[in-house]
């Protein structure tokens, strides 16, 4: 549970003003972590580490790192526990198991990204760049809201004037990413980045009826159209 010495000092004798990324690598594999943080401190990032799930919760308390690698088979609390209790940090899950099943839903559960041991190491590194770089606005409690409409992260449910509506996996995992960055355009790279990989039946040209059908739902229950095409680039939710 710590940063570099070395990082400290350069920013202060070259008069950096912006420090350095923290990222808090949770892994019970001593080789493994250890290659994650010579990476990743060459990388120029900020690292702490946790070997346990109740360990990484102590130190979440202490410090809020900008990402967080969590490696899912931990002694005590394993990483699928952990990851609801992790708010506003995203995470991106590193484990040997390779499920799709077990993917998607933590993905849903919470989880930005999901790669499999074994991994390239440039590969994951890219990701990391993509989830830092990545604008986005996450509520502090476990329910998202806009306007009528309501996420519950915690049970999957999606209601708006407190009537359910029923989506599915993909459905779900759509309203989810753009209800996380309401003032944002959702490109469709993005959005199929972080749900085609794991969700099978959501592809390039499936995405466009996965969202038609999402507008319908919800426009069917509420009798507004809560989601709005940018042309050429993406999706957003539609203000008032």
């Amino acid at each position: 549970m710590y940063c570099s010495c070395w990082q400290r000092l350069w920013g202060v004798f070259f008069m950096i003003d912006r420090k350095p990324k923290h990222i808090l690598i949770v892994e019970d594999d001593i080789h493994i972590g250890n290659m994650l943080e010579e990476a990743l401190t060459g990388e120029g990032y900020c690292i702490s580490r946790a070997w346990s799930g109740t360990e990484a919760l102590l130190t979440l308390s202490c410090e809020k790192p900008d990402l967080v690698l969590l490696d899912l088979m931990l002694p005590g609390l394993n990483g699928g526990e952990i990851l609801p209790r992790i708010k506003g940090i995203p995470v991106i899950v590193v484990s040997a198991q390779g499920d799709i099943d077990n993917k998607v839903d933590l993905l849903l559960g919470g989880a930005a990204d999901y790669v499999t041991k074994p991994f390239d190491m440039k590969e994951l590194l890219a990701r990391i760049s993509v989830q830092l770089r990545k604008p986005v606005e996450v509520p502090a409690g476990s329910v998202l809201e806009f306007g009528d409409i309501a996420l519950d992260m915690d049970t999957h449910t999606v209601s708006t004037g407190g009537a359910e509506v029923r989506l599915t996996r993909t459905e779900y995992a759509i309203l989810k990413l753009l209800m996380q960055n309401p003032s944002q355009v959702v490109t469709k790279s993005l959005l199929l980045d972080r749900i085609s990989q794991d969700t099978p039946d959501c592809t390039d040209s499936s995405l466009k009826m996965h969202i038609s059908n999402l507008r319908r739902k919800l426009r069917e229950v509420s009798g507004r159209d809560y989601i709005e095409a940018v042309w050429g680039i993406g999706f957003k939710m539609r203000k008032e």
